[in-house]
């Protein structure tokens, strides 16, 4: 194809995707999952055989490198978004989960895929080692999945269970990779010395294990510091340069964990968990364009994976079938399972928390990307398995994803979904060192009903109003300036204030119900007596 052509598709694809997403979120259905869905029409056994020829197939070095890179993004992402002072209360179960966690739900799913193949033995028959590689590249809860989910639609959930899904789900993708590499190499080892080559021995499993997690977990410590640390000391010409600076860092501790052999995904986590939670300078335009990039990562490798299946294959009933029987055991038996065994020495959690965890084992990118690396590294059969690990996939998303928020609710666990609290129309940029918090306040009627003027505004204390937006003009107040509706107020106050607004938001929505509570009575008294004084 060529070049222009490619770029006019991908362009579409964009599009398409992008205005998926906003449907996603209105119907409840997980963008991840619309993205696989245009990547499969616009693929070359879909729409895309229009174009003629392969049309827009991806071959598996380049499906592997692009992959590879988006999910490095996505972790260092991840890591960055999250605070530790969320994730201390949480730590010891959420790596529990991260790493015990993922080994249980491996070894439970293994043994009954192998056991179920067995029962199916007219579809085929599989190892035990290639049993347990199958569930290994599904044994982690996909960070991508989970993050895009619960801060897309704004979910809250009480006990804290929020900052314990999103660090068990960012951090156990490298417990993950070391159990599918592991067992690849066994596979692959074990299927040479069947067919008379040399004997690829069986790698220690426990200690390559540990040693690749400490040695990820100390480089993404040693690299995350001596970056903030150089950028503390250094003063970039351009502010722009800044979010690309630790981009090249992202990729830089990827590539060295690597040679050094740790954990890269490991590494990459802890890295942007270190920046994210350090004072560097241009820290919030970093932490937008990592979040758009993050974006750009998800979109770009959820097309790619569709691109790469054939939908014609799904109808076979050697990929359904034993799809369907997985994702029961996933879902009901293994992750239920290890989250139970994971979670007894924690007893702050309630039956009801329990089962929350075990619903949200969501998958997504990862598991196809670990199909992936055993197509491209000669595990037999790897064709059936990446059809059954795609497959369950979309099961997940479809089943555990869409009702994500009607669990948690019919739990008693869902909050009120959290405000955006990014700054739409001001771009300011406080020192993480200042106790204060900026926010956007849309003058209403309701708050010009005592006067019109800044001073009339109710506002909790230790709040002030630094500017104002009218229009595309803005100004700054003074307490006699004119307010209207529809004005942008950004607003900073202390965490004091910033509960006292909360409260005073809470006390003015009971207020206002209950103002219309009254009117309704009012009215229906009234009607009653009238009617009343129409029949004497």
């Amino acid at each position: 194809m060529q070049v222009e052509l490619v770029l006019l598709v991908l362009s579409l694809l964009f599009f398409v995707s992008i205005f998926a997403d906003k449907i996603g979120y209105k119907y409840g259905v997980p963008a991840l999952l619309l993205f696989l869905v245009v990547g499969m029409l616009f693929g070359s056994h879909g729409l895309g055989a229009v174009w003629g020829g392969d049309g827009m197939e991806i071959e598996i070095g380049s499906a592997q490198a692009i992959s590879t890179l988006a999910m490095c993004i996505i972790l260092f992402t991840g890591g960055m978004e999250t605070k530790l002072s969320d994730i201390k209360s949480v730590l010891a179960p959420g790596v529990t989960l991260a790493t015990i966690g993922v080994l249980i739900t491996c070894v439970i799913t293994g043994v009954i895929i192998y056991y179920i193949f067995g029962l199916l033995s007219a579809i085929t028959s599989i190892s035990i080692w290639m049993a347990l590689l199958m569930a290994a590249t599904m044994s982690s809860t996909d960070s991508a999945s989970v993050f895009s989910i619960l801060r897309t639609n704004g979910i809250g959930l009480k006990h804290n269970l929020r900052p314990l899904l999103e660090l068990e789900s960012g951090a156990n993708d490298p417990m993950a990779y070391v159990l599918t590499t592991t067992l690849i190499s066994i596979v692959v080892g074990l299927n040479k010395a069947a067919t008379g080559g040399a004997e690829v021995a069986a790698l220690p499993i426990v200690q390559t294990i540990v040693v690749q997690l400490v040695m990820g977990a100390v480089l993404g410590m040693a690299f995350g510091n001596g970056l903030v640390m150089l950028m503390r000391r250094v003063k970039l010409g351009n502010e722009a340069l800044y979010p690309i600076m630790v981009l090249t860092a992202c990729i830089f501790i990827f590539s060295v964990t690597y040679y050094l052999q740790g954990n890269t995904y490991l590494a990459v986590y802890v890295g942007g968990l270190i920046i994210g939670n350090s004072k560097f300078a241009r820290k919030r335009q970093t932490k937008s364009f990592f979040n758009g990039l993050t974006w750009l990562s998800q979109l770009v490798m959820f097309l790619m994976l569709g691109l790469m299946v054939r939908p014609a294959d799904f109808l076979d009933y050697h990929v359904w079938l034993p799809c369907l029987i997985i994702s029961i055991v996933m879902v009901l038996i293994s992750r239920p399972m290890a989250v139970y065994l994971c979670m007894l020495p924690f007893r702050q959690y309630q039956q009801r928390d329990k089962l929350m965890l075990s619903w949200v084992g969501l998958k997504g990118a990862v598991p196809i990307i670990f199909a992936i690396m055993c197509k491209a590294s000669g595990v037999p059969a790897a064709d059936m398995i990446f059809n059954i690990v795609f497959l369950c996939t979309i099961v997940s998303l479809l089943v555990q994803g869409t009702t994500l928020t009607y669990v948690a609710t019919k739990l008693d666990l869902a909050t009120r979904p959290q405000e955006a609290r990014s700054l739409e129309y001001f771009d300011i940029d406080l020192p993480d060192e200042i106790q204060s918090s900026a926010r956007e306040i849309e003058v209403s009627e309701g708050m010009l009903e005592k006067g019109s003027t800044l001073r009339n505004i109710q506002l909790p204390p230790h709040t002030l109003v630094v500017m104002v937006r009218r229009d595309e003009d803005f100004f700054v107040p003074t307490g006699v300036s004119e307010l209207q509706k529809g004005d942008q107020l950004l607003v900073i106050s202390d965490q004091d204030a910033e509960a006292s607004y909360k409260q005073m938001t809470d006390a003015a929505e009971e207020e206002a119900q209950w103002r219309a509570d009254m009117r309704e009575k009012v009215k229906a008294h009234w009607n009653k007596a009238t009617a009343w004084m129409h029949k004497k």
